[in-house]
């Protein structure tokens, strides 16, 4: 199992979402953050003093998923994110070593793999 972290521009967040969808990758946190990456810094006026922009608008998706969803869960993010431009963001993945379904006590790959699939077994 894997926690996948991925960093998006805001703009692409309806078409990564789809992305995820349409890959059957359905169990995901959002968040709106903010990070400075390779983007260079903003440096703007406002009633004559200078403001510094070092900071940019990002969405952070974190998804928890089993082995044999890990490449199709990147490659989807990849495909719906990338603009070829400097900023397109970031894809972390990480081990998790356990996760727990809270409403049922399932742990692991059950607890990660969403409740639709396991009605059908």
């Amino acid at each position: 199992m894997k926690m996948i972290t991925a960093i998006v521009r805001p703009e692409k967040l309806d078409a990564v979402k789809a992305a995820l969808f349409a890959a059957e990758v359905e169990g995901l946190t959002i968040t709106r953050v903010s990070g400075h990456g390779g983007e260079t810094t903003i440096l703007e006026s406002y009633r004559g003093h200078p403001l510094v922009y070092e900071f940019h608008d990002k969405v952070r998706f974190d998804i928890g998923v089993s082995d044999p969803f890990v490449d199709v869960t990147i490659d989807a993010i990849v495909e719906a994110a990338r603009t070829g431009e400097v900023g397109d963001g970031k894809i972390f993945v990480t081990p998790l070593e356990r996760v727990v379904r809270i409403r049922t006590g399932e742990v692991d790959r059950e607890a990660v793999t969403p409740v639709h699939v396991l009605q059908k077994r």
